[in-house]
């Protein structure tokens, strides 16, 4: 591959613009729904899984359920994707923030991580 291309390939990866926003993990058998946030949400769904599969999550309910039910019954959800790009790190995590609280109140949802 040519430097050049190499080079435009790599700055168009850099200048991409990454979704981020509010995602949910819904428990089939039990309509059970955790919320969270992530500034990639393209990513995730494989994040949250691998710590699920490996017994490491946090959030002991979770597991559990997991465990319970198995992997395949939980469904992940994107639940709003925000795409204010010209937020600074800390703008997006407070917004983030803001909206995980928002969900957890209007679909009677659990936080995936800490307390609402």
């Amino acid at each position: 591959m040519e430097k050049s291309r190499r080079r435009d390939m790599v700055q168009a990866y850099r200048e991409a613009k990454t979704p981020f926003g509010v995602f949910g993990l819904r428990c089939l058998p039990t309509d059970e729904l955790w919320i969270g946030a992530s500034p990639n949400l393209a990513a995730q769904e494989n994040a949250v899984r691998f710590t699920l599969k490996m017994g490491k999550h946090p959030n002991r309910g979770l597991q559990a359920a997991i465990q319970a039910h198995g992997p395949a019954a939980f469904a992940y959800e994107i639940v709003e994707t925000l795409d204010d790009q010209d937020l600074s790190p800390m703008g997006k995590s407070d917004l983030l923030k803001r909206r995980v609280v928002h969900w957890i109140e209007a679909l009677a949802a659990k936080p995936l991580i800490g307390a609402a």
